[in-house]
């Protein structure tokens, strides 16, 4: 569907994804077709949760009959940008900023219409000029437009000024990076406005301004809040438990589980910044849970149905809620092999040769995998019916493991209760 050109920052401002907003008359100059880029550096093999903020604040652009550029930052990823950071990057090498982008172009593959109906994002690399640059055609090009007062100044860099890390000459050059992206795209490529977290404040306006100093021309930008929890904590992947993209880091099930174990006053936040969903349905949604007969982590689900489909396609939203319904404790749903290697990564497991499992006790093999100490507290796990063989309760004593027992004959699934699981994996 496309939007009204001139509603854009009206959207994202009803959606909490506007903060700041560089240059006057960006309203009138998105009243008619522009490009707007967010740059992603190839830091990881994977973009994570935080970073689907910006990409987002794209996808609503492309509804809007605007063109989103994504610069992918081989050049920049080689530094690290310093913004928002305590300490310096690790250097990466080459052929792993290499697998880098290619890993991360693939996350954008959901979250953009590709269909033609709508304007085609642009993916670019500012390796492509930066490689052919030398330091010395850089300096006398670009440095000289530099105040070091100014830059000083950017709390990017007084932040770090102020630490015990401090800052390295390489950090500090960053910014004039990234100011000479955005030049260097709106005299190529037409490209006028740039838009990052809160934290690329000082990045973006660097840029403008070295627009203006240059070519003599206005540009723009607008930043949105980075995406925090309830707490205070940013979902980055320098986070404990970032939440990754790619399909190869974290499964669409592990991805679903970790949105629907997410705190009720995260939910309608979440909602607003990082789905399409309709503002009018996530109030609804939001007077529901205040209600007495409100069912706990309906919102949770819903969220987590959105942004996995969004992430991992209906496809990988199906499999999602395939799995979950067949990982539920005493479900009725045939736990398949497919399903266990889904969620083998969230328990611990056992390796076991096949023919020490299949003719056993399940008490016996309880005790061998850990999950109880003795068979004397297996027999009373039995007895107090929280014994799962397979997500399916064990109500005999005596129940000896079968091969029909083994999940695509190499995986048995212990439990205890509802939340402690072991894998026994079968070889």
């Amino acid at each position: 569907m496309l939007f009204n050109m001139e509603d854009l920052i009206e959207c994202l401002k009803s959606r909490d994804l506007i903060e700041s907003i560089a240059g006057d008359g960006i309203e009138k100059l998105l009243n008619s077709p522009q490009k707007v880029y967010i740059g992603f550096d190839p830091t990881a093999d994977s973009l994570h949760l935080g970073n689907l903020l910006g990409m987002v604040v794209l996808s609503w652009c492309q509804k809007f009959g605007h063109t989103p550029v994504v610069l992918l930052g081989g050049a920049t990823g080689k530094i690290g940008d310093p913004s928002g950071k305590s300490k310096e990057r690790p250097v990466l090498d080459d052929k792993t900023l290499a697998t880098n982008l290619v890993c991360i172009e693939k996350n954008f593959v959901n979250v953009f219409d590709f269909s033609g109906k709508l304007p085609k994002p642009v993916f670019m690399n500012n390796d492509d000029w930066f490689s052919s640059f030398s330091m010395v055609d850089f300096l006398k090009e670009v440095g000289r437009f530099f105040r070091i007062g100014p830059m000083l100044a950017k709390d990017s860099v007084k932040s770090r000024l102020q630490s015990d890390e401090g800052m390295s000459f390489t950090e500090f050059s960053y910014m004039l990076l990234q100011s000479y992206d955005f030049c260097r795209l709106s005299e190529k490529d037409g490209v006028y406005i740039q838009a990052g977290g809160s934290d690329q404040w000082g990045n973006i306006t660097a840029g403008i301004e070295l627009i203006r100093k240059i070519r003599g021309e206005a540009a723009y930008g607008f930043t949105f809040p980075l995406l925090t929890r309830s707490d205070g904590k940013k979902f980055g992947k320098s986070e404990e438990g970032a939440i990754w993209l790619s399909p190869e880091k974290i499964s669409p099930y592990a991805f679903y589980q970790h949105l629907i174990a997410f705190p009720d006053p995260d939910v309608i936040p979440l909602m607003k910044k990082l789905t399409f969903m309709d503002l009018e349905e996530i109030a609804d949604i939001e007077n529901s849970m205040k209600k007495k007969n409100y069912v706990p982590n309906t919102a949770q689900k819903r969220l987590a149905a959105e942004l996995t489909k969004l992430v991992h396609g209906k496809e990988g939203l199906e499999k999602a809620l395939k799995v979950t319904e067949g990982a539920a404790p005493g479900s009725l749903a045939k736990l398949t092999a497919d399903a266990i290697e889904a969620i083998a990564a969230d328990m611990p497991g056992v390796d076991l040769p096949k023919n020490s499992a299949v003719g056993s006790k399940f008490v016996d093999l309880a005790v061998l995998s850990g999950l109880v100490t003795s068979k004397g507290e297996g027999n009373r796990l039995i007895d107090n019916s929280g014994a799962y063989l397979n997500q399916v309760r064990v109500d005999e004593n005596s129940l000896i493991i079968t091969e029909e027992d083994c999940i695509g004959g190499k995986y048995i699934l212990l439990g205890s209760g509802k939340k402690k699981k072991i894998l026994l994996r079968l070889y």
